[in-house]
């Protein structure tokens, strides 16, 4: 067996109940075969082994109480998975569906996307199986603080720096800083996607969905074609679909549906700016359902389907996709069908959105596919620019954050179409990436010797 066989076979012996974790060890690792060749030194040093195993895994439990005095209990996770170019750095996810899988998965996808960016930071991910769902504000600040009574013990500026992820936005992430504040007696940038007012950037909420568009941009320009006029669909209606939305229009092209848990809706006119306006009221404010927008609009609902089935099931035309909700929402029937309905272009602003059978199915078809490390890496990025503005303790106006962003985005482009070329795969985005974000991490490995 490979060097590489070898570890995707122990990461299935040591934990063979952890199936995201796998699919994403095996993505990754399958796409480095040729760096063991050009890189004795990483097979010599055991980098490839040492990379799937997390630096440290926290568990805790998260007791709360709620509006009815009943004592609830939670599991939160912390997994910090490799600090070799700096301080750990990733999102925390509350949903009902968080477990240790999901978690490392997530946290291992992020040392990549993270080195990508060419800022700074490890990778880290963390969570809870809470969902904010139909939760009070007080439930969700009652559960936050008590999340942070134990988080805060293993997180810091220059430790670990948590971010927002699903279930986690402005609201949760001021609840956290608010307390770590509290309990630490010190202001500092622990965590990012703040609030303006007390420390967070501009562009922050906006960058992930605006950093998934430019990096499509930049796809479609190696074909010579750009968003004017083109159909997309969107998947999710959270906060990456939403600033999606805003950025493909801003670029000329027509948006046709969003989701979410319950229902997905079609709006063959497009959800034009006072449409999205409605959107971004009735999901982070109001903090409802996408079905309303149906009923507002009168555009077409389709209750318990994803953006993926009823494209597939009504055979709608579509030019670019962009999955912007979960992990594996788009299969192979999904893929297939993106295909021959017209789809030239998938860039994923969510993690791990597509299946292998998916990701194959795209690349077979010559479909410009950009995998969510390096797609969706606009929201760590500008969480790096947060960092940035705290440590100098100033805020950079919107152009130039946002103008920040445009370059990272440009350069992490650039990096997977160069990379991949290099290692004699030309176009292909995923080897791209994989290898581009994993030779700078296992040269600082490297570099620290056994540690």
């Amino acid at each position: 067996m490979s060097v590489i066989k070898d570890v995707i076979a122990k990461v299935k012996q040591t934990d063979p109940d952890q199936p995201e974790f796998h699919q994403a060890v095996e993505e990754v690792m399958e796409t480095l075969e040729p760096t063991t060749k050009r890189h004795p030194e990483f097979v010599k040093a055991n980098i490839y082994e040492r990379i799937v195993e997390p630096e440290r895994t926290i568990m805790f439990r998260v007791p709360w109480v709620d509006d009815k005095g009943n004592v609830r209990v939670n599991r939160g996770f912390r997994v910090q998975f490799n600090n070799a170019i700096g301080p750990f750095k990733g999102g925390l996810r509350f949903h009902s569906s968080v477990n240790l899988g999901i978690i490392k998965f997530l946290g291992f996808e992020q040392i990549f996307k993270n080195s990508l960016t060419t800022l700074p930071m490890g990778g880290s991910k963390g969570g809870s199986d809470f969902d904010p769902k139909g939760k009070s504000d007080g439930e969700v600040m009652r559960f936050c603080q008590a999340f942070t009574r134990e988080l805060f013990r293993h997180i810091g500026p220059e430790t670990d720096v948590p971010a927002g992820d699903i279930g986690v936005g402005g609201r949760e992430i001021g609840y956290m800083f608010g307390y770590y504040k509290k309990i630490r007696n010190e202001h500092t940038g622990v965590l990012t996607g703040k609030a303006l007012e007390y420390g967070g950037s501009l562009v922050r909420p906006e960058a992930t969905g605006y950093g998934c568009v430019y990096f499509a941009a930049e796809m479609l320009a190696t074909r010579k074609l750009d968003f004017k006029g083109k159909i997309v669909a969107i998947s999710g209606s959270g906060n990456v679909a939403q600033y999606a939305v805003e950025k493909v229009n801003q670029l000329g092209g027509k948006v046709i549906t969003l989701c979410d848990s319950n229902a997905t809706i079609m709006d063959e006119k497009g959800i034009d700016p006072k449409k999205l306006d409605f959107v971004l009221d009735l999901k982070n404010v109001k903090r409802g359902r996408i079905s309303e927008y149906a009923d507002k609009f009168k555009a077409a609902c389709y209750e318990g389907k994803s953006a993926w089935d009823v494209i597939r099931e009504q055979g709608i035309k579509i030019d670019i996709a962009l999955p912007c909700a979960t992990q594996n929402e788009i299969n192979g029937k999904n893929a297939a069908a993106l295909v021959k309905n017209g789809c030239i272009c998938v860039a994923e602003g969510a993690n791990m959105p597509s299946s292998p059978e998916a990701v194959k199915i795209f690349q077979e078809n010559n479909v410009l596919y950009g995998p969510g490390k390096a797609a969706n890496a606009g929201g760590v990025a500008t969480s790096g620019l947060e960092m940035s503005q705290n440590s100098q303790k100033l805020s950079w106006t919107r152009e130039e954050v946002d103008s920040r962003l445009h370059l990272i985005m440009k350069s992490i482009h650039k990096a997977c179409v160069e990379t991949a070329e290099e290692y004699g795969r030309k176009g292909d985005y995923v080897t791209g990436a994989n290898i581009a974000g994993f030779t700078k991490v296992a040269k600082a490995m490297l570099a620290y010797g056994i540690v």
